[in-house]
């Protein structure tokens, strides 16, 4: 058994207090970029007290689980992750993560909590399937997430109009035992 199921090697996850988080989310959506690469919504600003609500009615949610991602090194909130609209009789979820400074990004910090939370999914919540889509341009995330073992599974081409032309969003999963295969090959004793 894993000592601390929500640890990883440079993040661990952690409740998000609603007051401090929407604190701390109202600056991130001052970047225009950051807001684009989370939704396909028009980029625009939310006040803390508008995500404070939203935090609050999401832990009313019993099929949404969201963390916070904190640094190992000084327990700095770096960005959200969570299993929304978890569909208990089909054992699925979707998964969505954002890190909110640039100056996190490309650090490895949301890989790292890509592979708690499947952990967590796969182990603790006994899900079989994990999914989420992606921009067709977001690179790093798409490549973040082949890391993590998604799988491209399709795609609804030119949805997303952005920056005078039209983007594909791509769907993305990954299986339970793909997850335990990737496991078994990071370390045999993982996936047993």
């Amino acid at each position: 058994m894993n000592a601390d199921l929500l640890r990883g090697e440079l993040v661990h996850l952690t409740h998000e207090d609603p007051e401090e988080i929407a604190r701390i989310e109202a600056d991130w959506h001052l970047n225009s970029e950051y807001c684009r690469l989370l939704d396909w919504d028009p980029a625009r600003r939310f006040s803390s007290k508008t995500i404070q609500k939203w935090v609050e009615k999401q832990y009313e949610n019993p099929n949404d689980f969201s963390f916070a991602i904190r640094l190992l090194e000084n327990d700095r909130i770096v960005g959200g992750i969570g299993l929304d609209g978890l569909n208990w009789a089909h054992r699925e979820s979707f998964v969505g993560i954002g890190l909110g400074q640039k100056e996190d990004w490309g650090k490895g910090y949301g890989t790292d909590a890509m592979k708690i939370i499947l952990r967590y999914a796969f182990t603790e919540l006994n899900l079989r399937r994990v999914s989420l889509d992606v921009f067709e341009y977001n690179p790093r995330g798409i490549r973040s997430y082949e890391k993590a073992g998604f799988v491209e599974e399709g795609r609804v081409r030119g949805m997303v109009f952005r920056e005078g032309r039209h983007w594909d969003v791509i769907y993305m999963g990954i299986l339970r035992e793909e997850w335990l295969k990737l496991q078994s090959q990071i370390s045999p004793e993982a996936a047993t």
